[in-house]
């Protein structure tokens, strides 16, 4: 069993636009409308502390439990949300980085050290959903999501295969690309043009797919954005795709949409809350580099936030729109 970091409670300072509480953490109000997404006396909690690189946090509503990728550490976490109390989870966990859920409520997983998108069934077994694309390997899957026709969607960009530090060093096979599961287990690439697909979430009526690019991280002036990719009326391929939103402080790296379809982003300096139209409306200050964010809680209304070394989290006024 892994020690619980116990809170840090500070006083709570309020400014123009801001309000803090534990050292380096705040609601930043950008446009008033952000301001009726939180509750005035809601902190923001550090949770567990202890990785090298935190990611892919998924929520499991049965369990009342999170599950989260420690990358580098080759291992998953679980925190246990009545007793606070945070065990490992898997280890080896084949440097695991994107997790979700199900609609059955099976954990989805994408794994740099094998390249491939498994699926832990009920009775823990674990079943191989995507390992090559046309006899040809799949670089380092990065993040999942399923959607409600029970297809799995995923980026495969190569950061997992640059170095040793998350997996195994090789030589891409295949061009970063955004891949579609459908319920038959069959592949198919539904977005090609990406210079290295991250994070992606559905919009509530999953019309639109949001996907970051984080290109910018190994080329110079690359991209740094979300982009919407609409999809077809039977909502299988992509039929046009447009910038929605720049990010401000370093890459949007992983990110969830609550039920009014705002985006709540991971970046540099905290979480980034953007609304529907692409307008980012405020932020949730974290004092670590924020890799991704999930809702969860018995009412999806707890936000779980992955920073490099540690979870956190901040109770809302608003829900998240899926579990997981």
């Amino acid at each position: 069993m892994i020690a619980l970091t116990p809170l840090i409670h500070q006083g709570l300072r309020r400014s123009t636009d801001m309000y803090g509480e534990l050292e380096g953490c705040g609601m930043e109000v950008i446009d008033d409308t952000f301001s009726e997404c939180f509750i005035g006396h809601a902190r923001v909690e550090r949770l567990w502390t202890g990785a090298r690189w935190c990611e892919g946090p998924a929520w499991f509503a049965a369990g009342r439990y999170l599950i989260w990728s420690d990358i580098p550490n080759n291992r998953m976490l679980r925190l246990d949300e009545p007793s606070g109390h945070v065990s490992v989870f898997r280890n080896p966990s084949q440097n695991s980085n994107g997790n979700t859920v199900d609609r059955q409520g099976r954990l989805v997983s994408c794994e740099h050290l094998t390249r491939r998108v498994t699926r832990t069934e009920h009775d823990g077994s674990v079943s191989v959903l995507a390992s090559e694309w046309q006899g040809k390997r799949l670089n380092s899957p990065n993040d999942v999501v399923v959607k409600s026709d029970g297809s799995v969607w995923f980026t495969d960009p190569s950061y997992g295969i640059m170095t040793d530090y998350e997996g195994d060093s090789a030589e891409s096979e295949l061009p970063c690309q955004v891949y579609r599961i459908d319920p038959d287990g069959s592949l198919s690439v539904v977005a090609e043009d990406f210079v290295k697909p991250n994070g992606l979430a559905f919009s509530l009526d999953e019309s639109i797919l949001y996907v970051s690019d984080t290109g910018v991280s190994h080329m110079p002036g690359g991209p740094r954005h979300i982009r919407a990719l609409v999809l077809s009326a039977d909502g299988r391929s992509v039929t046009g795709s447009s910038v929605f939103a720049e990010c401000s402080a370093g890459l949007f790296d992983g990110f969830r949409v609550d039920c009014n379809g705002r985006l709540w982003c991971s970046a540099e300096d905290g979480v980034h809350c953007i609304d529907p139209s692409g307008k980012l409306i405020g932020k949730v200050h974290i004092p670590e580099i924020v890799s991704n964010v999930t809702f969860g809680g018995p009412k999806r209304n707890r936000l779980f936030i992955c920073g490099t070394t540690s979870i956190y989290s901040l109770y809302l006024a608003i829900n998240g729109s899926t579990p997981g």
